[in-house]
């Protein structure tokens, strides 16, 4: 009797022990949709976690607007902003309108290079990815044009042509020399593409 008893006061302890490194588990939930971040901290430390997740925040805007970042340069920033706060052994979720470790961008188009699939000054959902296929819309970094919704022609190793949907050529007067207005064609690197418009 006396061992069952010591039995299951060590199975209580351990559940008890168990219990509580379960809910001192540091977890960092990030949300995004697009166009809003939201972050939840949960921890038992005593931490700021009032301005870790307004610092969070603002990473996560950098790694949206930054071509070359992605979901892991998105978790490691987000584990190293915790351990700077005191946060340490963090579990870091990234979820969005996408599913699980996707970064959706709402982007504005401006102009009308990509009429008729796209309007001047409507809003298009972008997934941030560098997993693209000929066919597909593009937002991409250009040396020479800056940002810019394309649609994907070729694709050479990493370098990837670029070319307007509207294939309309019409010229306009401007200072008083005639200039050609039409759909510009760009190359640029792999590395320069933000993500593909999955919604629009």
């Amino acid at each position: 009797m006396v061992k069952k008893i010591i039995l299951a006061s060590i199975i209580i302890i351990i559940f008890v022990i168990s219990g509580i490194f379960l809910l001192n588990e540091n977890t960092v939930n990030v949300y995004l949709d697009g166009e809003n971040i939201s972050v939840e901290t949960k921890t038992l430390d005593n931490v700021d976690t009032h301005n870790l997740n307004k610092a969070i925040c603002n990473y996560t805007l950098n790694v949206m607007n930054n071509s070359t970042a992605n979901v892991e340069t998105l978790k490691n920033g987000v584990s190293n902003l915790c351990r700077d706060y005191g946060l340490k052994n963090s579990k870091i979720n990234i979820d969005s309108s996408l599913g699980p470790d996707q970064i959706p961008i709402k982007v504005y188009v401006n102009g009308t290079s990509m009429l008729p699939t796209l309007q001047d000054g409507q809003y298009a959902l972008v997934n941030k990815t560098h997993d693209i296929e000929i066919g597909d819309i593009v937002v991409a970094r250009s040396d020479e044009y800056g940002e810019v919704i394309k649609r994907v022609d070729q694709i050479n190793g990493d370098n990837v042509h670029l070319v307007s949907d509207n294939k309309n050529i019409s010229y306009e007067y401007i200072n008083g020399y005639l200039y050609q207005i039409k759909g510009i064609t760009t190359w640029v690197e792999l590395s320069d593409i933000q993500g593909v418009v999955i919604d629009y």
